[in-house]
């Protein structure tokens, strides 16, 4: 089977994004899995986080599923649904549109450049919750926020939330992020464990000054990643709930990948976040895939003014973070 695949990125979390909206294509569930597992390999022609499929929807503009590079599906991603508004925008010609995911119909809309000549997308993180239920987590309690967890650490406190894919954030210093410690304990929770029993993501997270922060994410189903977008997101929330950052006002998330910016929204009936980034094409590759999944890449065509101005963005977020270290 001949397949066209673009390659994109939202903060440098990468996905090869498959064309169901415009095209007659359609796999089963056992074929998106294998698929992941196949072409997302590092050491491929490809490789990627996950696999973007676009659909039809009946519910809205259009749908979007995520397939992890170990072939799980995701709930949610953030930075995978900014390349999508992107491609839909550019396909349906909308620029507000509305994308239906696993657990929520979600607003995205064309904005202003984060920097100039970067395409930049607006989505919407919800729905949210902090149950520990909804994660799941199995302590004690209702919740647990900026607390301890003795059985994972007796120094790191954590907040768990649900946005809708999990998480485990904790605010920590330079110190920690540069040590060890988030990969030992990311890993002990995304293996057999008691307390995640479906794993998290877990992120690091040290607060800059006023309206920025520095996010390092180590992703369930793949490990640490550029970037986030759920958890840069998440990450605002907490630092919001914690009154490091105010609701309604713009915050600058750093991360490996280089920047977005999160607004944290608040009323009596719902919390919602909005991540604002780039939404970048790499290439546009046609490939030969096999009944068993295997592939052999026919051509690539780079967006090379594209990958261009993003590794100069990049490179700008890079020296402000060493500026302020």
């Amino acid at each position: 089977m001949l397949l066209d695949i673009l390659k994109c990125h939202g903060s440098s979390n990468d996905f090869l994004l498959i064309d169901e909206l415009t095209t007659d294509l359609s796999f089963s569930e056992t074929e998106r899995s294998e698929l992941a597992l196949s072409l997302c390999k590092r050491d491929g022609e490809l490789g990627a986080d996950g696999i973007l499929f676009v659909m039809k929807s009946h519910a809205a503009d259009a749908r979007m599923r995520v397939f992890n590079s170990d072939g799980t599906e995701a709930s949610m991603c953030g930075n995978g649904l900014r390349c999508v508004a992107r491609f839909v925008y550019e396909k349906l010609n909308l620029e507000q549109m509305v994308i239906e995911t696993m657990k929520a119909n979600l607003a995205a809309a064309k904005t202003a450049d984060i920097y100039e000549g970067i395409p930049t997308f607006s989505v919407e993180i919800s729905p949210i919750s902090f149950k520990a239920s909804d994660l799941p987590l199995s302590i004690d309690k209702d919740t647990l926020r900026n607390e301890i967890l003795p059985s994972l650490s007796e120094t790191i406190a954590f907040t768990a939330l649900a946005v809708p894919n999990p998480h485990a954030i904790a605010l920590v210093d330079w110190s920690e992020i540069d040590s060890n410690l988030q990969e030992e304990l990311a890993s002990q929770v995304n293996g057999p464990n008691d307390l995640f029993p479906d794993g998290v993501n877990m992120s690091f997270v040290k607060q800059l000054k006023d309206g920025e922060i520095f996010v390092r994410t180590y992703e369930r189903g793949v490990g640490f990643t550029n970037a986030c977008g759920t958890a840069m997101s998440a990450s605002s929330l907490v630092t919001c709930e914690l009154g490091l950052n105010q609701l309604e006002t713009p915050i600058s998330v750093y991360n490996n990948g280089g920047k977005v910016q999160c607004v944290v929204h608040n009323n009596l009936s719902k919390t919602w976040i909005d991540l604002i980034g780039n939404g970048s094409y790499i290439y546009q590759a046609s490939v030969d895939i096999n009944k068993d999944s295997s592939y052999h890449v026919i051509e690539k065509q780079p967006y090379t003014n594209e990958i261009t101005k993003y590794a100069e963005f990049q490179q700008h977020a890079q020296d402000y973070l060493k500026s302020i270290r």
